[in-house]
């Protein structure tokens, strides 16, 4: 068995024994979905590939871990794109939606304000409509902004949590594979690790045992952009921010429709699907035809160094 190989799979088996662990545990104690314990779980939960990817590479196999993983601050054009990518898939999955049938436009957020309703009282309710008759802005601007700000500082710290494992470890151990196997393997796992979460009722709380496969076909599609940001940026902070701006915009994709549900609609619903398997297909025409530096390229030299 190849050193990679051993890493990657001792990797992969600590970083699910302690996660699924978490939850078990969660569950055992009688923790619950709709409380500040689930917040407080899936933080922990996205710092755990963070912490095996040291253990791995620094405790057990003593090699280099900033280089290696792409733990770099060295600002350039990706950065920027993937701070404001996310916004626009976001924008492009609204779109999408609209084209569904019984997915009708709601500027006055009245399909929002609908689901909102579910939870709140009447009285609640009015109060927020009239909270948000009174911005001097639409809503939409103001959670756009907060998207930005939030994508770049707690939500890219909670992201690098995961990316230092998925696209610092993994995208290094598996690049010998090339760019599209290894964003389709390196997809699954993380699909694969999320489904405890999903179980829960994170992400489809009204369908968890089918959220679970919905949730590994989204991360596989979302992969390529992912590693894609990491290797043109040489970072893994690009792909954190990314990471972080992404969990920060699924609002924008859902605040201004009315109609649909979790399997339909928003970021993780088949509109998504369609709009990050399209953002893939010109991915691979940018690489293929558009830019000099091939992301190939980049993976080869990264599978020859130590």
């Amino acid at each position: 068995m190849s050193l990679r190989v051993k890493k990657t799979l001792l990797f992969i088996l600590l970083t699910f024994f302690v996660d699924w662990t978490l939850v078990f545990l969660y569950i055992t104690l009688g923790g619950k979905v709709d409380s500040l314990g689930i917040v407080l779980l899936a933080s922990l939960y996205m710092f755990v590939p963070m912490v095996v990817t040291i253990i791995v590479q620094k405790s057990i196999f003593k090699q280099p871990l900033a280089g290696p993983m792409g733990i770099s601050f060295k600002f350039n054009p990706w950065f920027f794109v993937a701070w404001f990518l996310p916004p626009i898939i976001a924008f492009a999955v609204m779109a999408v939606s609209l084209l569904m049938p019984g997915i009708t436009f709601s500027p006055d957020m009245s399909g929002f304000i609908d689901q909102m309703a579910a939870s709140l009282t009447p009285d609640q309710v009015a109060q927020v409509k009239e909270q948000l008759a009174s911005m001097p802005v639409h809503p939409i601007w103001l959670v756009l902004v907060l998207a930005l700000i939030s994508g770049t500082t707690i939500n890219a710290i909670l992201g690098f949590g995961e990316e230092l494992g998925w696209r610092g470890f993994l995208q290094k151990e598996l690049s010998i594979m090339g760019f599209w196997k290894s964003s389709a393997l390196i997809g699954f796992i993380w699909g694969v690790w999320h489904a405890p979460l999903i179980l829960l009722g994170l992400n489809y709380p009204q369908n968890p045992q089918l959220g679970v496969l919905l949730m590994i076909v989204w991360t596989m599609l979302m992969a390529p952009l992912f590693s894609y940001i990491r290797l043109k940026s040489r970072s893994v902070i690009a792909a954190s921010i990314f990471h972080g701006t992404i969990n920060a915009v699924p609002g924008l994709a859902v605040i201004l429709i009315s109609g649909g549900n979790e399997l339909t609609v928003g970021l993780t619903g088949l509109a998504g699907g369609i709009v990050f398997a399209l953002a893939d297909i010109l991915l691979f025409i940018y690489d293929r035809f558009v830019t000099r530096e091939k992301v190939g390229t980049i993976l080869r030299q990264m599978s020859t160094e130590p």
